[in-house]
């Protein structure tokens, strides 16, 4: 299984302070939602404090929590690729402190400083990654679960 990464400590010190130039602190009122699933993906976070919930809409009165997220994690992904529109939604479990970044402003970054690029798209690989063997194990308890009758 691969290990959980956090986006910032992961990167180089010298690509981290070149990333940073371009954060800015935001924070979120407990409940409050940070997106929608099907939204514009234009940017993304990296949560300093807090909890958000990533969920998916079932039904239209049903959600499912698909994943929560804490210090350090990355918040959003689909800002790096076609179609660029968000595949959940994200709630503010608790009150949520964390840096944003302009996805048009990092995309820029990355193509003056390659070795950034580079470095930034193989971390949000590796939290994808992770993301996924994660999800398929909470799916396979599911599926026992639900063979043995308990659900």
């Amino acid at each position: 299984m691969t290990k959980a990464i956090k986006l910032l400590t992961a990167l180089p010190p010298p690509q981290r302070q070149r990333l940073m130039t371009l954060a800015r602190e935001v924070s979120f009122p407990e409940d409050a939602r940070i997106f929608e699933a099907g939204g514009t993906a234009d940017r993304f976070w990296v949560i300093r404090s807090g909890a958000v919930s990533l969920d998916q809409q079932l039904n239209s009165l049903q959600r499912v929590t698909v994943a929560s997220l804490g210090a350090g994690d990355l918040l959003g992904w689909s800002w790096l690729f076609p179609p660029y529109t968000w595949d959940f939604g994200a709630v503010a479990f608790s009150p949520v402190r964390a840096y944003e970044f302009d996805a048009r402003a990092v995309l820029a970054r990355c193509e003056e400083d390659t070795e950034l690029g580079l470095m930034l798209v193989r971390n949000v690989a590796e939290v994808l990654a992770h993301r996924l063997e994660m999800t398929r194990g909470k799916l396979m308890e599911q599926y026992t679960l639900h063979r043995r009758g308990a659900l």
